[in-house]
């Protein structure tokens, strides 16, 4: 892969000041709890991504993965605990457009593309959203950041369906498309919620082809309901349950936990 002078790619500056990661940690969760209307949807829940990991999140519905995210894109606030971007950017303390800046980017499980315009089009709004829609609409991207899209639109299979309606294009091509739209913004950190629901076995597989090649460069949290998927990327596996972590490990001690085959697992086992 070419080298790009771009904002949010690992050793460089961003806003305010470089993200800490001597500790080899990239994500910090730590005594996390919220509630809604006595509801604990996160109960002082403890999790450490690192630099550069790929990490599954798996749970029953109403575990708290979706919480847990809100919470780190700033969506939701939390009732206590902390959240840190490395050891030195306090999450809490910003705002979504400001953590965002930061280098966290978040994937939807229903893709959110601009299905009037192209492919192309598409990737080119996602490089100047920081700058407001309509601005985003007159912005003329350099040379470099052209080289950068190319590289997008390969990356996500799309090179030949460029000048393609972003409506047109299946729901697995949709779901390829939003990666990319992540991916032009040069995140750090990958939240990415459901990439395979409603694909083709083949779009699956090619999901789990595109996020383990992405993984590495980048951080890559995917949150994911389809175990056979999950066990095709798998390298750590958390499991939450009732809004804390409930067991944590490689897929095959996952599967072997008891706590997770009785809460989680049961009708597999």
């Amino acid at each position: 892969m070419k080298s790009f002078n771009w904002p949010h790619r690992r050793g460089d500056k961003i806003p305010e000041k470089a993200v800490d990661v001597s500790h080899q940690v990239l994500l910090y969760v730590e005594d996390l709890s919220v509630s809604f209307d006595g509801f604990k949807a996160l109960n002082h829940l403890n999790l450490y991504i690192n630099d550069g990991e790929l990490r599954c999140l798996i749970g029953a519905n109403g575990a708290g993965k979706t919480t847990l995210m809100d919470v780190i894109t700033g969506k939701t606030r939390c009732d206590e605990g902390q959240v840190f971007f490395g050891q030195n950017h306090n999450l809490l303390r910003y705002q979504e457009a400001e953590i965002a800046q930061l280098g966290i980017g978040r994937k939807f499980q229903k893709p959110t593309v601009f299905e009037a315009h192209d492919v192309n089009t598409n990737l080119e709004l996602a490089l100047g959203q920081q700058k407001g829609l309509w601005a985003s609409l007159r912005y003329r991207i350099s040379g470099e950041q052209r080289q950068w899209l190319e590289y997008v639109l390969e990356t996500i299979g799309l090179s030949e369906h460029r000048y393609q309606l972003a409506g047109s294009l299946s729901h697995g091509q949709k779901q390829w498309l939003e990666i990319g739209m992540l991916l032009a913004s040069q995140p750090r950190l990958m939240l990415v919620d459901e990439p395979v629901a409603g694909m083709t076995p083949q779009e699956t597989e090619r999901t789990a082809e595109l996020l383990t090649q992405l993984a590495g460069e980048r951080t890559v949290v995917v949150v994911e309901h389809d175990m056979e998927f999950v066990r095709s990327i798998a390298r750590t596996v958390t499991v939450l349950h009732q809004g804390s972590v409930l067991a944590e490990g490689t897929m095959e001690q996952i599967q072997n936990d008891p706590k997770v085959i009785e809460v989680y697992l049961g009708e597999e086992a």
